[in-house]
């Protein structure tokens, strides 16, 4: 969304979206489900499937890969013609039954420790669904 990135296409020749995980449950009256946490638990189990990365090396990248969303995305996110929401009522039951084996695995000697604690603690909130049970897309 960054025109200096799409500079050589002409503005009216572009469509743009902007798709993001807007998470619009919440855990009780009291609670809402942060976005932030479903999209570190996508990370985590994404990294691990398709980049053989630990659920520790990817949580001590986090803050990285939010100063750049901070620096290259977000300002631009206003620019969008569509937005998309990626949410699924359904991912973080599918999503912990693949991060929360990952996140056993911290250590509690390991700096990410408490992290994983509080994202196992987190999806304790939800019963874990087997993708056998998610509808085909097609």
């Amino acid at each position: 969304m960054n025109e200096k990135l799409t500079a050589s296409i002409a503005k009216e020749s572009k469509f743009k979206i902007y798709v993001s995980a807007l998470t619009s449950m919440n855990i009780d009256e009291h609670n809402r489900i942060p976005t932030t946490d479903t999209r570190i638990i996508r990370r985590i189990v994404r990294d691990f499937q398709f980049r053989g990365c630990s659920a520790a090396n990817t949580i001590n990248r986090w803050p990285s890969v939010r100063r750049g969303e901070e620096r290259n995305i977000f300002p631009f996110q206003e620019e969008a013609d569509v937005m998309f929401n990626s949410a699924l009522m359904f991912e973080l039951g599918v999503l912990k039954t693949y991060a929360e084996p990952l996140l056993m695995e911290i250590d509690s000697s390991e700096p990410e420790y408490s992290e994983a604690r509080r994202l196992i603690e987190f999806l304790s909130n939800f019963l874990s669904i087997d993708t056998k049970e998610i509808p085909p897309t097609q």
